[in-house]
């Protein structure tokens, strides 16, 4: 990420952004793998993925829109101010989302992999790394343009990966699943 932000003469410091990938990466992935562990140890793995997760469910995604009001509130004055910016960002990471999710869902396929690879794959290659952009967004809470193409980039994803959810499960019958 540091190189991609360097690339485009982006100024951002190399402790704040380690300390967001710690922050919002590797503290919460370490959290969940610990859990993980604990409670499959404890009730087993039947429990953890049917009872355990479920009850997590809701949680999770307030979490996630939570985490978008906050990274808007402490960019929407720049989002505003910027529409032609917002939309110059946007359509194309919307567009390499969606194209880059079609490729590898259409290779799946032709190659007769399971929908749960192929699904999970195509998500995987469709991501553009939104718990990273969270973590700069975040961090940054500047008006700088590294700010604002995180702030674009994470609201803009997560409404599209959604819909590529929903076209994903739509769609499990082409891979004959159920």
């Amino acid at each position: 990420m540091k190189f991609l932000l360097g690339v485009s003469n982006v100024p951002v410091p190399w402790d704040t952004l380690i300390l967001s990938v710690v922050l919002f990466v590797v503290i919460p992935l370490a959290g969940g793998m610990l859990t993980r562990s604990f409670v499959i140890k404890k009730q087993g793995k039947a429990y953890f993925e049917s009872t355990f997760v479920q009850k997590f469910d809701g949680i999770t995604t307030i979490g996630l829109l939570l985490t978008l009001v906050m990274i808007f509130s402490f960019q929407g004055n720049i989002i505003l101010e910027n529409p032609l910016h917002i939309v110059l960002i946007a359509v194309p990471l919307v567009l390499q989302t969606f194209l880059i999710f079609a490729i590898a869902y259409i290779a799946c396929r032709v190659l007769k992999l399971p929908y749960r690879i192929a699904a999970h794959a195509s998500m995987i290659g469709a991501s553009n790394f939104f718990e990273l952009a969270v973590a700069v967004a975040i961090a940054l809470r500047t008006a700088s343009p590294a700010a604002l193409a995180t702030t674009v980039g994470v609201l803009t994803e997560v409404p599209v990966m959604l819909f590529l959810v929903k076209i994903a499960n739509r769609t499990q019958r082409w891979f004959g699943a159920k």
